[in-house]
């Protein structure tokens, strides 16, 4: 079973910054694919970012290219997500997911093919 665990969230003012973290445990780290989605209340929850096992290959949604950073840390078990130039549209729950099944260079943008999920934590950001 793998754990995950995030932090990081809060309120932040339009054009702000904060930085995720998820820390992973009951793998070896570098077996996991990692993403960051969010969902708001009322709408479906959808990608942000995914990272593949070895850290190269990168995905991120239209809406925080340009914006938000993916990165793992495999040495401290850790997946990042930095946020800059927050808008009041990225106001929503973050969730970490993992998964162990992708093969090392692979990325997935779909909720349903991570099979590990933190609790999430909120991000709000204020106009």
């Amino acid at each position: 079973q793998v754990g995950l665990v995030e932090s990081g969230g809060g309120l932040a003012q339009a054009g702000g910054s904060l930085r995720l973290s998820c820390a992973a445990s009951g793998r070896t780290f570098s077996n996991l694919a990692m993403g960051w989605f969010r969902q708001a209340p009322g709408r479906e929850r959808e990608i942000v970012a995914a990272v593949s096992r070895d850290g190269v290959s990168i995905y991120y949604s239209d809406s925080v290219k340009g914006r938000f950073t993916i990165s793992r840390d495999n040495a401290k078990n850790t997946v990042y997500l930095q946020m800059d130039s927050l808008k009041p549209e990225d106001t929503a729950n973050y969730h970490c997911a993992a998964d162990d099944r992708f093969l090392w260079t692979e990325v997935q943008a779909t909720f349903t093919r991570y099979n590990y999920w933190g609790q999430g934590t909120q991000v709000t950001v204020s106009s």
